[in-house]
């Protein structure tokens, strides 16, 4: 337990560090990959952003979500990749090869679509080289460039408000 605290602390020592240098500028490119990052506790419906990518005419193969949960002990069986605490080591370190992957992947945009505040999560989207990220939780505004403040559950206004803020930056 008191390893698992120090572990905690100093992940978050290196989410800090990551945060505290100037990320560069978000490009006017319009965009052809997106990678989402879900919590299974908060939102579990996969499908709907593959039929929404569809609907902007988002068809690049190389599109990919990532479903993290808190259990160590999971199925995968819908998802394409699933990470939970066994995959993080110390100081930022990454345990799984296809967590490395994503995280090293440039995509033109990262949606973090989870509310809560979650270490794990945040580690990845400071990792992350994606080039707008987009989140839901206001608790560390330094991890996004754009933050529409709503409900996991409210995915019909996140894709509203998504595609508006899209067009608003001419990345569609």
């Amino acid at each position: 337990m008191i390893l698992k605290a120090f572990k905690e602390k100093s992940n978050q020592k290196y989410v800090n560090k990551l945060l505290s240098t100037p990320k560069g500028a978000v490009n006017n490119n319009k965009i052809k990959t997106i990678a989402v990052l879900l919590n299974i506790e908060e939102f579990d419906d996969f499908d709907a952003f593959r039929s929404y990518f569809k609907t902007l005419e988002l068809n690049s193969p190389k599109h990919k979500i990532i479903a993290y949960t808190s259990d160590n002990n999971h199925e995968n069986s819908k998802w394409e990749t699933v990470i939970c605490p066994k995959d993080f080591g110390w100081n930022g370190k990454i345990n799984n090869i296809d967590l490395q992957a994503f995280i090293d992947e440039d995509y033109d945009v990262l949606i973090s679509y989870h509310k809560t505040d979650n270490l794990h999560l945040n580690l990845i989207t400071a990792l992350s080289n994606a080039n707008l990220k987009v989140g839901l939780s206001r608790t560390d505004e330094r991890l996004y460039d754009l933050i529409i403040d709503l409900n996991p559950m409210e995915i019909e206004l996140f894709k509203k408000e998504f595609k508006k803020y899209l067009n608003i930056l001419n990345k569609i």
